[in-house]
């Protein structure tokens, strides 16, 4: 009798059994694709954060923000971006937003730029 399912070819097979094991287990390797869908969800909530007032009083930083060319470019807004809220919205507030956006940095960049990004809101 012979299988409907075609023969299993294991050594094509191993590339994406490693991957799907790193991925459960939270090691995943960086695909332009992941790392591409992660540069837009930061952009988004900077955006977000920003909002209608930021993006009429401060429209360079807005700009800047929306078409950051990479990953760098974002985070080195960030400081802008910091300043705006903190000027709308009180410091302590800002420094919240700011480190939730912060923490989705993690695995983006160099660990010289990220510094203690680990850390635990109060």
């Amino acid at each position: 009798m012979r299988s409907l399912l075609p023969p299993l070819n294991l050594p094509s097979l191993m590339p994406q059994l490693r991957s799907s094991l790193m991925a459960l287990l939270g090691h995943a390797e960086r695909t332009p694709q992941a790392l591409d869908a992660r540069m837009e969800i930061i952009r988004k909530l900077m955006l977000r954060e920003l909002g209608d007032y930021g993006e009429r009083k401060f429209p360079a930083v807005t700009r800047r923000v929306r078409y950051a060319p990479d990953v760098q470019g974002l985070w080195y807004a960030r400081s802008d971006v910091m300043a705006i809220l903190a000027s709308t919205h009180g410091e302590t507030v800002a420094r919240q937003k700011m480190a939730s956006i912060s923490s989705l940095f993690v695995g983006l960049l160099p660990k010289s730029l990220t510094g203690k990004i680990g850390f635990k809101l109060r």
